[in-house]
């Protein structure tokens, strides 16, 4: 299946519609007090457990280390195969590319796909999840993922297929973040799980966040797309090649988004080397009709004045 072809998801709008700017404290509903526990118990950790917890050398190289393999699930396996497939691997290498993602614990690849999917048909559009445009910055970096209104996801007719996807979505989304905890613990102790797992998933998270909010708001647009997308290159340095985000947005289906030498870009990187290893194969990389085409020139950090789409988006060719 080729990427034009790949089956958009519908979800239900959010329960909020305040604009941009809006002074105000959401709705009494916006958020679900579950869902929040575990995620509001994590920040509290890591800010608290340190003051008991002295850091460590073998822990903060570790955390390092950790934070780097996670990133990469997100932004490599969740973001750039499961929900672009913009390389192929084989079907073993793909359940490691999952386990991975989930060790981020930012819940399981069908579900992230399918909302990232929905976001991309729906690009700072009311449809959005997860808009700083269309709602507000706090909503687009951290308030949609406490509501409870996008705890279900459509099935994805491309990955839906595999059971042990399906599995590890639906069920033990928790276990590859549990094992990774216990890996810390083994290798340094309490200060690794303090260090390498509790204060690096929220560095993590925030990371990884500030690509739905940083990155429709700060930064340069090289392509005129239909969004606000914009390259932000302090946010490409902490995600490993994310903040791109112009470039990704107008040719969505590449899996490589620092599109020049001077945009550096980690993950594609480590997909070129598992790519020389044999683990995965056929790379999408930008092709010169998606380099010109769309083009703003000079680049140029003011909000686009139209909703004119680029030659490429959305078309992945």
């Amino acid at each position: 299946m080729s990427h034009a072809t790949l089956p958009h998801v519908t979800l239900p709008s959010p329960s909020v519609s305040w604009p941009l700017g809006v002074d105000r404290w959401p709705p009494r509903r916006w958020w679900n007090f579950f869902r929040a526990l575990p995620f509001v118990g994590l920040h509290v950790a890591a800010v608290v457990l340190p003051f008991f917890v002295a850091p460590t050398w073998a822990a903060i190289g570790w955390g390092i280390v950790f934070y780097l393999v996670r990133m990469f699930g997100v932004t490599a396996a969740y973001h750039r195969y499961f929900s672009h497939r913009s390389y192929k691997t084989s079907r073993w290498f793909q359940f490691v590319l999952a386990w991975i993602g989930c060790s981020a614990m930012q819940k399981g690849p069908l579900w992230w796909a399918a909302h990232h999917r929905h976001h991309h048909k729906h690009s700072d559009q009311e449809e959005d999840p997860h808009s700083p445009i269309v709602r507000t910055v706090w909503w687009a970096h951290v308030g949609w993922v406490l509501s409870g209104r996008f705890r279900q996801a459509p099935p994805l007719r491309d990955f839906e297929k595999f059971p042990e996807l399906r599995w590890l979505d639906r069920y033990f989304t928790w276990l590859p973040g549990l094992s990774l905890a216990l890996l810390c613990y083994w290798l340094a102790g309490w200060s690794g799980v303090v260090y390498g797992f509790i204060v690096g998933t929220v560095l993590l998270y925030h990371a990884t966040f500030l690509v739905n909010s940083a990155c429709h708001l700060f930064g340069t647009r090289r392509y005129a797309t239909p969004d606000q997308s914009r390259n932000c290159w302090w946010a490409a340095l902490l995600t490993m090649g994310e903040g791109w985000h112009n470039n990704h947005h107008h040719y969505q289906s590449c899996a490589r988004q620092g599109f020049y030498w001077w945009e550096i870009d980690l993950s594609y990187y480590i997909l070129r080397a598992l790519a020389w290893a044999g683990l995965v194969w056929d790379i999408r990389e930008p092709t010169p009709k998606a380099l010109s085409a769309g083009r703003i020139e000079p680049l140029t950090s003011e909000r686009p004045e139209s909703n004119d789409v680029s030659p490429v988006q959305g078309r992945g060719e």
